[in-house]
């Protein structure tokens, strides 16, 4: 066995191996031995089948197999024993190679591409310096979320007529041009719908000050140009909203809206438990709730802000060529077209793991499983929270995160969010930060005037604070 490494600059190298007769040839004995113990053939006894025919029968199939055994093996070794820091997987090499010829060659030789890592140089000290926005928390804040707490658990009470957010409940027909139902036609009972979805304004001033008992014609494409608004309102599938253009007369039987909750004790227990009493202590806890998901935009604020950053000062180079052909390598949908256009965002995203595994392997930053936990217990909080349950127990919420950790996509992560925010922390504390407290308006600014990383944009309405 003989490997060679040719290094053509800093970041890419070609591993010649070669396999000779000695490194493969007891190995392919062996498995021909197992074959013979095993095989079944006519006109042989198990076990006696001649090995000269097992040989022949089976010889080049376990060689081909045996050499990429070796090969697989020997390159995992000498990338582990050399401590090579590798972008991507060894790619076969681009130089041309006969064909094996597995007949009369008695050694081999295979080469590998390998895209190597560079040595980044980073500043982590008070000589650089990086904004972090501290987003004022205003009365409006806490007033609207109030307001959005009333809301949710608002309940619906009956009235006379339609207003604008009235719930309807009642029949709905297909009609024809003479306003007749039609025989044969789409007929639902019961069918709910709100005066806000209505697009047609002249088809909406129908509905308002209607009420129960009054029938109303109006085209159903006019009224509701969302298809599966339609769909669901009618009972039908998607695909037969789409073609449907027809009047529909709709029959009320019942007009509701929803009240808002009173700001009461009763709400302080739904939201919060019963460890809040007085309004007080409401607006206090929706205070602290709203500064928490300031803080978590404020910090990715700051991330963004410091990948930029870093990223542009470390000057991180990479074996280009490499790489592109890494991405189509494994990913066979992929067109040189497409990686072309994803490529910059691919090192973006590559070039901050290499910053981050850095810092976190010469500072020794290690991530517990309790701290994991701790990780998924707040995403699954927030999960939860949506769908307006809002005190979940411990013990259920423990359960929930044990289950989610089982899955190793998810606790890989939360193993990564939780290695993020650790060298974003270590990052805080060895640079200089600059505070500048702002106004969720400020705040919201700063995604759209700036010349933030493309690959962030997506996430800009997702992190846009409410004022």
């Amino acid at each position: 066995m003989d490997i060679t490494r040719e290094n053509k600059d800093g970041l890419n190298a070609v591993l010649r191996i070669k396999v000779g007769k000695e490194d493969y040839a007891p190995r392919v004995d062996n498995v021909l031995k197992d074959y013979r113990k095993k095989a079944k053939l006519d006109g042989f006894r198990p076990g006696m089948v001649p090995t000269g025919l097992i040989r022949k029968m089976f010889g080049k199939h376990v060689l081909l197999e045996e050499l990429n055994k070796i090969v697989t093996e020997s390159l995992s070794k000498y990338i582990t024993d050399e401590k090579l820091h590798l972008l991507g997987d060894p790619l076969p090499g681009k130089e041309e190679h006969s064909p094996l010829d597995l007949d009369n060659q008695t050694e081999f030789e295979f080469t590998f591409d390998l895209g190597i890592a560079p040595e980044l140089k980073l500043d982590l000290s008070h000589n650089t310096e990086y904004p972090y926005y501290k987003i004022k928390v205003e009365e409006k804040a806490i007033d609207d979320q109030v307001s959005r707490y009333t809301n949710r658990f608002s309940t619906l009470s009956k009235i006379e007529e339609v207003i604008e957010k009235a719930m309807l409940k009642g029949d709905i027909a297909q009609i024809d041009d003479q306003g007749k139902i039609m025989e044969g036609g789409i007929l639902k009972e019961n069918a709910t719908l709100s005066a806000t979805v209505i697009k047609d304004e002249d088809i909406k001033k129908k509905f308002i000050g209607a009420k129960v008992g009054a029938s109303i014609d109006f085209n159903i494409r006019k009224a509701f140009q969302n298809f599966t608004e339609i769909s669901s309102m009618l009972g039908i599938k998607k695909e037969e909203a789409e073609t449907l253009d027809s009047d529909f007369s709709y029959t009320i039987k019942e007009i509701s809206e929803f009240v808002p909750h009173e700001v009461n004790e009763e709400l302080f227990n739904k939201v919060f438990g019963d460890s809040v009493i007085t309004e007080e202590e409401f607006r206090n806890k929706i205070m602290e709730e709203i500064e928490k998901f300031y803080f978590r935009e404020s910090d990715f604020r700051f991330l963004m802000d410091v990948k930029e950053g870093m990223i542009h000062a470390a000057a991180v180079e990479l074996p280009d060529e490499f790489l592109k052909r890494w991405m189509v390598f494994t990913n066979k949908k992929l067109t040189a077209e497409k990686v072309e256009k994803a490529y910059p965002l691919f090192t973006n995203d590559l070039k901050w793991q290499l910053i981050k595994d850095k810092i976190i392997r010469e500072n020794e930053i290690k991530v517990e499983e309790d701290e994991v936990i701790e990780v998924a217990k707040e995403s699954i909080v927030q999960q939860f929270r949506q769908y307006g349950i809002m005190n979940l127990p411990e013990e259920h919420l423990a359960n929930y995160a044990k289950e989610t950790l089982k899955k190793e996509e998810e606790k890989r992560k939360f193993f990564e969010k939780k290695f993020e925010e650790k060298v974003l922390q270590h990052i805080r504390n060895s640079v200089k930060i600059n505070e500048k407290e702002v106004t969720p308006e400020e705040f919201n600014k700063l995604f759209t005037t700036d010349s933030d990383l493309d690959h962030e944009h997506e996430h800009e309405q997702e992190h846009k604070v409410e004022s």
